[in-house]
């Protein structure tokens, strides 16, 4: 019998608009896994290293050599997850620290649900990388929506000349998790 579907929310913290994603990924899938779908569907770079926090124990890749953590490589989804509205925190770049809540919002045990991973709606263009956190993002939107600000040049040139933060395309994340490694690039 296969596994079930999860069908996930995720939404990134302390962030005005909001920013989030609604998901269905496969229940055994590995967190390093999960993790690459999360990268995709938020609109990451994987460019800085990640942690999913349960409260109790911390999962992140061995490799990372973060303290009192189990290695993600090793830990499927539903040994964390087995029922509905369970939450747990993913945090991405630990310097700027991107908090995501994840939540099982359903547990889809039997059907044709087209490609999984997919993306079912969601809302929001990811912050840019290295942007300062939720802090350093805030100051940005400030900056790049008042033209007379004496920053706002060099901003739009740091962001390649422009930035929507309204920005989401839900054909472009699902085209992307049909891809190899979920299309997340992974250097190992």
């Amino acid at each position: 019998m296969a596994s079930p579907i999860y069908q996930i929310h995720v939404e990134l913290q302390d962030i005005q608009p909001k920013i989030w994603r609604r998901l269905l990924v496969p229940s055994d899938i590995l967190l390093v896994d999960f993790h690459r779908i999360l990268q995709t569907a938020m609109g990451w770079t994987n460019s800085h290293l990640h942690l999913f926090d349960v409260g109790i124990v911390c999962y992140s890749p061995e490799d990372f050599e973060i303290e009192d953590t189990i290695d993600s490589r090793k830990v499927r989804l539903k040994q964390i997850f087995d029922k509905e509205s369970e939450k747990m925190l993913y945090e991405y770049d630990l310097g700027d620290g991107w908090k995501h809540e994840i939540t099982l919002e359903r547990i889809i045990k039997k059907g044709d649900h087209g490609q999984i991973p997919r993306c079912l709606e969601g809302a929001g263009n990811c912050p840019p990388e290295d942007c300062g956190g939720r802090f350093g993002y805030a100051q940005l939107l400030q900056t790049i929506a008042d033209p007379d600000h004496f920053d706002h040049e060099d901003m739009m040139i740091w962001l390649g000349g422009s930035f929507d933060p309204a920005f989401f395309d839900l054909n472009q994340i699902n085209q992307q998790l049909s891809e190899p490694d979920y299309g997340c690039i992974w250097l190992e």
